[in-house]
């Protein structure tokens, strides 16, 4: 019989979009269960112009820029285009992803992961990534879970939360601000990054639900 480990279970559901519903700034974002989109909310740069929107399977939104993942694996993005986060027609084969600031990710079926947008910080470079299972992505900083429950992360580390080098059995990321999180598999949780309001306080935490579960 086959043997899948708990986090190895954990990382392949991780390999599909689910995200149906997002937030920016000042608006929202939701996935229809027949592939449509609508959006409510602040449209001074057309963040929510998405009433032609079809065959969607996920969403994603930055401050002021809507992301639609279609089922083919290409991307729509409608918005604030200030520094290029909506320019992704050349992206193929994408089955995730996510949104910051004033930048675009995406995590390809190959692993690999494709960003654009401002990369002041550096946040966009992710061109050497391999082995990638799902993505985040924080005002100015992107994070990459890998398949053997590592972390990557590129962009700004002002407070530390690029600083993700040693993370080990991780199967979930999610980016703030300026604050990064890691679920493991044993359902704690470990943050690093601005603690300003207390939001890396989570040692304490247990029995998060895993993905899948």
């Amino acid at each position: 019989m086959d043997y899948t480990s708990p986090i190895e279970a954990a990382l392949k559901v991780k390999r599909w979009p689910k995200d149906t519903i997002a937030a920016g700034r000042r608006h929202t974002v939701g996935l229809k269960s027949d592939g449509t989109v609508t959006a409510v909310g602040d449209n001074k740069y057309g963040q929510c112009d998405v009433s032609g929107w079809r065959d969607m399977v996920a969403v994603a939104a930055g401050d002021w820029h809507t992301v639609g993942l279609k089922s083919d694996g290409t991307v729509t993005i409608v918005g604030n285009n200030r520094y290029g986060q909506c320019n992704v027609n050349g992206w193929r084969d994408i089955v995730a992803t996510a949104a910051g600031y004033l930048h675009t990710v995406g995590l390809k079926s190959d692993g690999t992961v494709a960003a654009v947008g401002w990369d002041k910080h550096d946040q966009c470079d992710v061109s050497g990534w391999r082995g990638i299972v799902a993505i985040a992505a924080g005002s100015n900083h992107t994070i990459g879970l890998k398949s053997d429950g590592t972390v990557a992360a590129v962009g700004w580390n002002k407070h530390d939360q690029c600083n993700v080098s040693g993370w080990r059995d991780i199967v979930a990321v999610a980016a703030g601000c300026a604050h990064t999180l890691g679920l493991k598999s044993d359902g704690t949780v470990v943050a690093v990054g601005d603690n300003e309001y207390g939001q890396c306080d989570v040692n304490g935490w247990r029995g998060i639900q895993l993905p899948g579960n």
